[in-house]
């Protein structure tokens, strides 16, 4: 080890390191320099943090990706802004890339090496830039927590417009004929009331539904966005619900115990539990109904635009879908056909008055 004529710095090898006190503490640190000029002012600053009681900055150099995606799932944690399952999938590409990188090497270079690699596997733009949302919210945690000294600009992927599939009323029938009945039931309270299918709707319990007050009712924690939301369903909806707690009744009856569920399986080794997805019987519906590529999720784009085309105020309509935003509402608001051949037909029969015969002649 070799010392130095400057007080409280000394070598390892070529490179300075510095001791300095805190709290009548000696602190040992490595400059990372072999520049006694770059050392000296390092340790001055050290120490003037010490004199004043300021904390002593991390060497942001040193820290890794790891670091930092732990902090974010930390914040994930303690917050609740991000649903856990969700968060795991958009972390693992990430971490895929950028573990063991240090963080002040994330530059848009770098993330652009990342969106390629993602591209030439087949994700799609709007994935891809779901993932970047989610590094653009850790960096921003790291800059806060002082281990970035400034953020990366990070520019978003255009994406492919939003899909467009909807059902219409004779469509919606269709499917409905080659589906069992608690199925229907479903896939009709996605069709009336936008909710999502597997995460809302499927787990809903007997507890949940109060047919006095005509209510299905979401509890907190349940949707997407972590708010409770209620329903008031059709009287033709109110039926089939009918219909199906009464199927649930008598399987209880069969197992000798209570079935809590709306939807549980009424048959098969899984007989009683939760029905947590029905992806075959979906697909062999919409193909026997020619409807081959129709998604579940196109009820809530349906559930929209028949609730605005309705008249149904927007904000409510936004508060029976769980729409936080009107830019997404906005976005599942599609126009079909059949809605611009009624806006002519409503154009068609609107009493304009009758144009006289000379106005269409031309003057000479």
């Amino acid at each position: 080890m070799q010392r130095n004529k400057h007080i409280g710095l000394y070598k390892r090898g070529s490179i300075w390191w510095c001791k300095y006190y805190v709290n009548g503490k000696p602190i040992r640190e490595s400059t990372l320099t072999t520049k006694v000029t770059e050392a000296q002012r390092f340790l001055n600053e050290r120490k003037g943090r010490a004199a004043t009681g300021q904390p002593m900055l991390q060497r942001m150099d040193k820290i890794l990706y790891d670091e930092i995606a732990e902090d974010l799932w930390r914040h994930y944690e303690t917050t609740g802004t991000r649903d856990l399952k969700e968060a795991k999938v958009r972390l693992r590409p990430l971490a895929s890339f950028f573990n063991g990188k240090r963080v002040v090497e994330i530059s848009g270079a770098e993330v652009t090496k990342y969106v390629k690699l993602r591209q030439i596997a087949g994700v799609t733009n709007g994935t891809i830039n779901r993932e970047r949302s989610t590094l653009v919210t850790m960096l921003r945690i790291a800059y806060e927590n002082g281990k970035l000294a400034r953020l990366p600009v990070l520019h978003r992927l255009k994406e492919a417009p939003p899909r467009q599939g909807f059902f219409e009323r004779d469509q919606y029938n269709a499917v409905c004929r080659f589906l069992p009945p608690d199925l229907q039931l479903a896939i009709t309270i996605a069709y009336e009331c936008g909710w999502r299918t597997q995460s809302e709707i499927l787990p809903l319990k007997l507890s949940q539904v109060n047919l006095d007050a005509g209510t299905l009712r979401l509890e907190p924690g349940q949707t997407k966005n972590g708010e409770g939301r209620v329903a008031y369903v059709t009287p033709r909806l109110k039926q089939m619900i009918e219909k199906q707690m009464e199927r649930v009744k008598c399987l209880s009856r069969q197992l000798h115990r209570i079935v809590p569920y709306l939807f549980p399986h009424l048959q098969g080794r899984h007989i009683g539990n939760q029905r947590r997805d029905f992806r075959k019987a979906w697909t062999t519906a919409c193909n026997k109904a020619g409807l081959i590529g129709m998604l579940r999720h196109d009820f809530r784009r349906t559930a929209v635009r028949n609730m605005v085309n309705a008249a149904v105020p927007e904000r409510v309509a936004m508060a029976i879908t769980g729409h936080k935003t009107r830019a997404v509402f906005d976005r599942y608001h599609i126009v079909s056909p059949a809605d611009l051949q009624e806006a002519a037909r409503k154009v068609a029969g609107h009493n304009l008055g009758t144009i006289p015969e000379s106005a269409l002649t031309p003057s000479r």
